[in-house]
């Protein structure tokens, strides 16, 4: 007897396992084809929750042959949480929107967790008291939670992927479907467990169908997200990683997200680069956050005065592409392997708040603020480190996204870098397969019309640029009437504890590209 209610509380603690996994799971599907993490992350776990509970109100209507039934939703959930990635990417292969599966999937999911609770608790009612019976059952569904997290964290994410983690979950609530059937064999009559059997048959045939078809059937639907033909495709703890091969070169995207194509991408990395070097007097130690593939790294070092560059990306797969991908090696012409370079993978925020060196050009090469981490990395107080990690002289510049298919937030990043005691000038540039896009950059020292002057005086005589040049200067410096772009007195600072940047992104006129 003891045996048993040991075999049903393992049965929960997988289940509260998988089950937290699951909506895991499910968040990261949404943030990657919809976006918006804090939203889909809210929305999923929240919707499981509701759906949990509704399952564990249907359960009351089961009232015969409890077992049986319980061990059918085991099999049941291993099938669907292991198939999630793969139902997600074939919707996305073959119909283009995912919200509807991911969602409905959360939906049937968090029924069948809601249904199995109640019925571990009735089933191990005739092996202890009530009182004791509620709480060890609620605490091994718990304690499977708190090992769902961590395995999601530290294995799931970084190591499986998307692809394969699921078939985990599945074989997890399978193996214990297979073990209360074996146990409780015995007490069971021939035809249930003739339908048992071919359940057990026709599940495991189906995970390991699943297991062997997953990966093509995912990058076919990854495939599918692009025009180009994906040549190199990677799942990190962070982020996805993919680039693309057209007939006119490569395409590097992040979470699905062009960061820059092979084609142009020098119109982005020169007017990042180039103006805060050049108006630079002693640009000896420079620091670049993100820019892992290279690029802004390459340009910095025609800079002969460059005394060293520290390179502060959070994913060490993406600085690893950068120093090995023939492509990137190619373009980055080896930038990232110099030995004035010297790269950490951590997050920038925390690097800065650590640091105790003095650099004297900050150049900020992230990914658009469409998230709340990462307009922390765009927020007041992260300028207040920057300006606090320069020296007297020093200068800054970050990538603000386009200032005209997302004005506010273009205007709140301005706004924001000028409140944390920055000089600054809005720059942009026509970005071939970007569109329009924009930088802003700060000085600590100077006013706004000195600093104009001054970059329109520049000369590249002395550098290897491609495209850059003096008339260059007059053209990124100058916006004309602000038709576009709009007034900043709407627009609200961007700080950690009022993230207001990301909703502004979020609430551009990207539709228009």
């Amino acid at each position: 007897m003891k045996l048993r209610s040991n075999v049903l509380k393992l049965a929960l603690f997988a289940t509260g396992l998988s089950g937290i996994v699951a909506e895991y799971i499910l968040s990261t599907l949404a943030t990657y084809f919809l976006g918006d993490s804090v939203f889909q992350w809210t929305m999923i776990v929240s919707i499981m929750l509701f759906s949990m509970g509704l399952g564990s109100r249907i359960s009351k209507n089961i009232k015969v042959n409890l077992l049986e039934r319980f061990i059918f939703i085991e099999f049941t959930l291993s099938i669907l949480a292991a198939f999630v990635s793969v139902i997600t990417y074939s919707a996305s292969a073959f119909y283009g929107y995912t919200g509807f599966v991911i969602y409905s999937l959360s939906v049937v999911i968090g029924l069948l967790i809601g249904m199995e609770i109640p019925l571990v608790v009735r089933l191990n009612d005739e092996f202890e008291d009530l009182r004791i019976n509620v709480s060890s059952v609620m605490e091994k569904d718990y304690y499977g939670s708190l090992l769902g997290g961590v395995f999601f964290a530290f294995i799931g994410l970084p190591y499986l992927g998307l692809t394969y983690t699921p078939f985990i979950l599945g074989g997890i609530n399978f193996i214990v479907a297979c073990g209360l059937f074996l146990m409780l064999r015995s007490v069971l009559d021939e035809r249930l467990k003739m339908r048992l059997n071919l359940a057990t048959i026709g599940t495991l045939t189906l995970l390991f169908t699943g297991v062997f078809f997953a990966k093509a059937i995912i990058t076919y639907g990854e495939q599918s997200r692009y025009k180009d033909r994906v040549v190199y495709d990677e799942q990190t703890k962070y982020q996805k990683i993919t680039i693309t091969r057209s007939e006119d070169g490569y395409w590097l995207f992040l979470n699905g997200n062009q960061q820059l194509s092979s084609i142009d991408e020098v119109m982005y990395h020169e007017p990042l680069v180039h103006p805060v070097m050049q108006l630079s007097r002693d640009p000896g130690s420079v620091l670049v956050m993100g820019g892992g593939d290279g690029g802004a790294v390459r340009e910095i070092l025609k800079y002969e005065e460059v005394e060293d560059i520290t390179l502060v990306d959070l994913d060490p797969a993406m600085t690893q592409l950068g120093q090995t991908h023939p492509w990137l090696v190619q373009m980055n012409r080896n930038s990232m392997n110099h030995d004035k370079v010297t790269i950490f993978n951590e997050d920038g925020f925390n690097f800065l708040e650590d640091d105790n060196r003095f650099y004297d050009v900050i150049i900020v090469d992230l990914p658009d603020p469409k998230t709340v981490e990462l307009g922390r990395l765009y927020s007041f107080e992260f300028y207040k480190l920057c300006y606090k990690r320069l020296r007297p002289n020093g200068l800054i510049i970050t990538q603000a996204g386009s200032p005209y298919y997302a004005a506010k937030a273009f205007n709140c990043i301005d706004k924001t870098m000028s409140s944390a005691g920055f000089c600054t000038v809005p720059l942009h540039n026509q970005v071939v397969t970007l569109g329009e896009w924009g930088w802003v950059l700060g000085a600590k020292r100077g006013n706004k019309e000195g600093l104009k002057s001054a970059l329109r005086s520049l000369d590249f005589h002395q550098r290897s640029t491609e495209w850059i040049n003096r008339e260059a200067m007059t053209l990124i410096t100058s916006f004309g009437k602000p038709v576009f772009l709009g007034s900043t007195d709407s627009v609200e600072i961007n700080k950690i504890h009022n993230p207001v940047l990301y909703k502004y992104y979020l609430d551009g006129n990207w539709d228009l590209y």
